[in-house]
């Protein structure tokens, strides 16, 4: 059992920020409140910190892609269509990734796989630390993987194979629900008699998850592909997100008039400048997507970025005229939401896991902000 005291809590959640203790039992919350007393408990006194839910990094790669050896185990580039695939497949628990995630206060990542192909298969939600690889993951899956515009082009293009275009990146998705419907109605026409049954697909099983909205369809995506996107969401009526999002502030309206169907992961941003679908950096974009009641996050699609953007860009975020609370939601409750575990982390509150991280300063206003401890299942795993 541990007691956090004395410190700022930032719940994310109904309580809003509030001078609080924290107490923890079996690696969940088990009270918020002032002057809590419990004399049995391990003591951490957080006088002068703030403390935050766990960071929450809603489209990454670590644990798949290997920084130093050039690794890419979750990339299959060899068809356009790989939905069977999963990213659980190819995660390594023991990557050192995952301790930088923890230094910078991330407790949880949607790690998926790249977006070399159309579909690409299913991600998974795994935190930063813990026993083994199965008890450290919150959901499997929580999405479907696509990929629309430079990427697919620039791997099957070159090989004069289709998809070259963004025509038949289009058709290709359609294509595949298309399939995915028939697989269906064979299904339902057999009424259970084995004999009738089509033969057992995996990737088809997983587009039905996407169709019957138990997952949604997450999209890497930039520029005017975003409309194609939204498109093909009412087509289908499935719920997507528009990952990357980079010039997303072209579409405000367009992105607006279907919040109920699609959320928008953000990032990463750098200060590279290209004639390519990368070349408009509008983080600012964040600000009027939230006020139209867009769900939003932001993404450091690690190990592309190192962990530590995911603050850098949220407090750009601010500097562009975001709130700093709403920022800071979209690091939290908003990713844990798009992911599908708000009912375990993203905020404090009672009964959710006791993922917590520890500031000095406040992470999106003070460069000088340092990350003093994290918590994940109520132990401590990182302390500067």
């Amino acid at each position: 059992m541990k007691l956090i005291k004395n410190g700022t809590v930032m719940t994310m959640g109904p309580q809003g920020t509030l001078q609080a203790d924290i107490l923890i039992d079996n690696g969940k919350i088990l009270r918020v409140a002032a002057q809590i007393e419990q004399p049995q408990a391990q003591i951490i006194d957080a006088q002068g910190l703030l403390v935050l839910p766990g960071l929450v990094d809603a489209h990454s790669h670590i644990g798949g892609f290997d920084t130093i050896n050039g690794n890419q185990d979750l990339n299959e580039m060899v068809s356009p269509l790989t939905p069977q695939l999963s990213a659980y497949d190819a995660i390594d628990p023991q990557s050192p990734l995952f301790q930088a995630a923890l230094e910078t206060g991330i407790t949880a990542s949607g790690i998926v796989p790249g977006s070399a192909n159309v579909i690409c298969g299913l991600g998974c939600v795994v935190k930063s630390a813990g026993k083994d690889l199965a008890s450290r993951t919150l959901r499997h899956p929580f999405a479907l993987k696509a990929a629309v515009g430079g990427n697919p082009k620039g791997v099957y293009g070159p090989r004069n194979q289709s998809p070259m275009t963004r025509m038949a990146i289009a058709e290709t998705i359609r294509e595949y629900f298309r399939s995915v419907q028939d697989y269906r109605r064979q299904k339902e026409q057999a009424h259970g008699d084995p004999q009738k049954m089509p033969k057992q697909d995996p990737g088809l099983e997983h587009g039905e998850l996407v169709l019957d909205k138990k997952i949604p369809l997450k999209i890497h995506v930039y520029q005017h592909d975003m409309l194609t996107c939204i498109e093909l969401a009412r087509e289908f009526d499935i719920r997507i997100t528009l990952d990357h999002a980079l010039g997303a502030s072209d579409f405000l309206d367009e992105i607006a008039a279907e919040k109920d169907r699609l959320a928008v992961i953000y990032g990463p941003i750098g200060a590279q400048k290209s004639a390519n679908e990368l070349h408009l950096v509008d983080i600012g974009c964040l600000k009027e997507l939230d006020e139209r009641g867009v769900l939003c996050a932001i993404m450091t699609d690690g190990p592309a970025r190192k962990p530590w953007m995911i603050l850098a860009q949220a407090g750009e975020a601010v500097r562009f005229g975001c709130d700093p609370q709403r920022a800071l939601r979209m690091i939290t409750i908003n990713a844990a939401r798009i992911l599908g575990c708000e009912d375990r982390i993203g905020s404090i509150e009672e009964g959710k896991d006791a993922d917590l991280v520890l500031f000095d300063r406040h992470p999106l206003i003070s460069t000088a902000a340092r990350t003093r401890m994290t918590m994940i299942d109520g132990e401590i795993v990182y302390c500067r």
